[in-house]
């Protein structure tokens, strides 16, 4: 399909992230291979066009970008100005761009209560809103955001609590172990480990009815209240009264609008049974001030903490964690929300390439739960606003690229991925013909450590890219993005698991990338309030990145990536890398069947990885014979391989119960959401004891690899 006509189509309609969590691994570090560091040169050397690109990016205009998204009410379905406002801010810069609107089941809060009753007669009742702070001016703004959980239920619940630990299936299963009663309790749960649904799918499958998700200092490493650091906004810590909003949809079954799977949202679409991926029971966050006196009245009671031997389950307050339930302590919570079937709106700006059967995506999602949003998601929409201004100055030179640029502000990212993933699924044969790769920036600064996740075909040209941005380190001044990355991830590209809008592209098949910036208060990093109103501009331009200067590096970096993506003859895709992934991979599985009781034979897959291995030496034969030659025919071969090659990965049909996720080499965990399984199909039946379903997905995981090696064939 020519991407003139492609255009036509997405702009049909055109009259009108995060699931990261931070405690929970939102940027993997999977086992992958380690790269040995080389010293990056510094200063950089750049070309003229690169020059251009780079020096276009202002830290003061990134400011102002930031300012502008996060001082408005910009949750899902309720941010057309802001999606028109991206769309102008596009089109200055030389993008034609418009709105792509979708009709999508979402919902808001109306109410929510929660109240403890002590066997005494007394009572505590917590008022689960954050504290309004003259210093951080949103806070305060009349229209603010409501702590809530997107997707929730609406519904009463009456009963004794159990502490749950952070409510992975391994928490429950302990739990069960201890004799803890569950059936008819409410869940108290900490945040951290799996996506923040899957705690409560858990708690509804062992018969809990009701749950509640609290922040713990404890996660929060070194930079605490308890160490001596002042809590926000008089210090780095974490404010006290910090509540996590977030979606509690079931991300790993599959994203999107949950009343139209597998198809697109529009106005008079067909509309599915939302239960099987919503919660049937209600659901509350709260914060670790409010949670304590919860917690407390559970001391003395079932299993204390730390005899209970699960991960991270004792946390940093001055509580016992035990699990309870506390007899005659009884929890009364109400959850009420408005169901609404509203349009969403993603931005889409294009510029075509001489080659309009080859489209380079870069996406980040524009909506929030909360006024502010300045990481997540605003870091990554004020630099996409001036990556435009960058590709615009870089056309104002009479440059265009070999191939087409599509960029895309995501709406309702926040509940469950779900604009990015109408959008592919309206577009999807047109971009399983013509997308070589998608780049995603969601968070892209919450703090000083940049982190990259990547599937293996881009992990050379993302790394090598590094080394051409100056990082904003301390006022020398003199070291590289590689540099920094390098000390922080040894050399680590992670894994893409899930939790932002690359996750609907990667697993139709089409290379993707994940990038950003974080904090590590385990190195003194103030702590990032991940979907708090303290993720705020005063936050950002006080803490988290005061002068936006790693805003500009990653901006930077973004946009040299995007530019070789879009402008190299040949796609600077390392197949021969991806290979390596592969058998790094397997000696993963090796050790995961070596952790089971289990024989099962893995010598299908092994073979399939080896033909890959022998077809990426193939094709890497011919591309260099293509670029000896000079021979533009055999190029074009040699990209359309490139391409379409990782398309083969997703042939299978899709993974058990979850067709959605097709990608045979990893997928986000059934029971995480965020982080990375690989070989998911075997992986997964392995740990559920399935040996007959595991050495079916050998087979099938097998044929994947085959039918990428097959179009990688010469």
């Amino acid at each position: 399909m020519k991407f003139a006509f492609a255009v036509a189509l997405a702009f049909g309609t055109a009259v009108y992230a995060c699931q990261r969590d931070h405690s929970a691994l939102g940027h993997s570090s999977h086992a992958t291979r380690r790269l040995s560091r080389r010293q990056a040169a510094f200063p950089p050397t750049l070309t003229e066009q690169e020059s251009i690109l780079a020096n276009s990016f202002d830290n003061n205009t990134i400011s102002d970008w930031s300012y502008y998204y996060t001082h408005g009410d910009h949750i899902a379905g309720r941010n057309r100005s802001q999606a028109q406002w991206t769309a102008d801010r596009w089109s200055e810069n030389g993008f034609t761009s418009s709105l792509a609107e979708y009709h999508v089941y979402l919902n808001y809060p109306v109410s929510k209560s929660i109240t403890l009753s002590y066997p005494n007669g007394s009572s505590y009742t917590p008022s689960l809103e954050e504290d309004v702070l003259p210093e951080d001016e949103t806070t305060g703004y009349p229209n603010r955001i409501p702590t809530f959980h997107g997707y929730s239920f609406t519904g009463n619940a009456t009963a004794e609590y159990v502490y749950v630990g952070r409510g992975q299936q391994v928490d429950f299963e302990r739990l069960v172990e201890l004799g803890v009663p569950l059936e008819g309790k409410i869940a108290l749960a900490k945040y951290g480990g799996p996506f923040r649904g899957l705690k409560v799918k858990n708690a509804q499958s062992y018969g809990m009815i009701g749950a509640i998700i609290f922040t713990d200092p404890g996660d929060d490493g070194n930079v605490t209240e308890a160490n001596g650091y002042a809590a926000y906004p008089d210090g780095p810590a974490r404010n006290p009264s910090s509540v996590q909003r977030g979606s509690v949809q079931f991300l790993s079954t599959y994203p999107g609008d949950p009343t139209t799977p597998g198809y697109p949202s529009k106005e008079d679409s067909p509309r599915a049974d939302k239960s099987v991926v919503t919660p049937s029971i209600p659901s509350i966050p709260i914060s670790y001030e409010e949670v304590i006196p919860l917690l407390a009245a559970l001391d003395g009671y079932g299993t204390p903490g730390n005899q209970v031997n699960r991960t991270r389950w004792v946390g940093g307050l001055n509580v016992t964690y035990s699990t309870g339930p506390a007899p005659g302590a009884v929890i009364s919570m109400s959850n009420v929300m408005e169901d609404a079937y509203t349009p969403i709106w993603n931005a889409v700006g294009v510029i075509n390439g001489t080659s309009q059967d080859e489209v380079l995506i870069i996406g980040n999602h524009r909506d929030a739960w909360l006024i502010g949003g300045a990481a997540d998601p605003n870091s990554g929409s004020a630099i996409m606003i001036e990556l435009s201004k960058a590709f615009g100055r870089l056309l104002e030179t009479g440059w265009q690229p070999k191939r087409t640029i599509v960029l895309a502000s995501w709406d309702a990212e926040e509940y469950g991925l779900v604009g990015s993933t109408e959008w592919m699924e309206e577009y999807i044969p047109w971009l399983t013909g013509s997308a070589v790769a998608y780049l995603n920036i969601d968070v892209g600064c919450s703090g000083p450590r940049p982190s990259l996740s990547a599937t293996g075909d881009l992990h050379t040209i993302a790394v090598e890219t590094m080394r051409k941005v100056i990082f904003p380190q301390g006022e020398a001044m003199n070291e590289t993005l590689f540099d920094v990355w390098f000390a922080e991830n040894e050399g680590v590209v992670g894994v893409l698991g899930s939790g932002s809008d690359y996750t609907s592209f990667l697993h139709r098949g089409i290379s993707s990338l994940d990038v950003g910036s974080d904090a590590n208060p385990n190195k003194n990093d103030p702590v990032y309030h991940y979907h708090s109103n303290y993720d705020s501009y005063h936050w950002m331009a006080t803490y988290g990145d005061p002068g936006f200067r790693v805003h500009t590096a990653m901006g930077q970096y973004l946009t040299l990536l995007a530019y070789h993506l879009v402008t190299d003859d040949l796609l600077p895709f390392d197949i021969p890398n991806y290979a390596e992934q592969m058998q790094l991979y397997y000696d993963e599985l090796l050790t995961v069947i070596n952790s089971t009781s289990s024989q099962l034979d893995t010598n299908e897959l092994l073979a399939a990885i080896d033909v890959f291995e022998t077809r990426a030496a193939e094709v890497v034969a011919l591309q260099q014979q293509a670029q000896a030659t000079g021979d533009a025919a055999l190029l074009e071969v040699v990209n359309r391989k490139y391409k379409d090659f990782s398309r083969g990965f997703t042939s299978q049909g899709g993974l058990p119960d979850r067709e959605f996720f097709q990608h045979v080499l990893f997928a986000p965990g059934l029971d995480t959401g965020y982080a990375p399984v690989t070989y998911p199909g075997i992986t997964e039946a392995l740990q559920a004891g399935n040996v007959t379903l595991a050495a079916e997905w050998v087979t099938k995981t097998a044929n994947g690899i085959l039918v990428a090696a097959n179009i990688l064939k010469t």
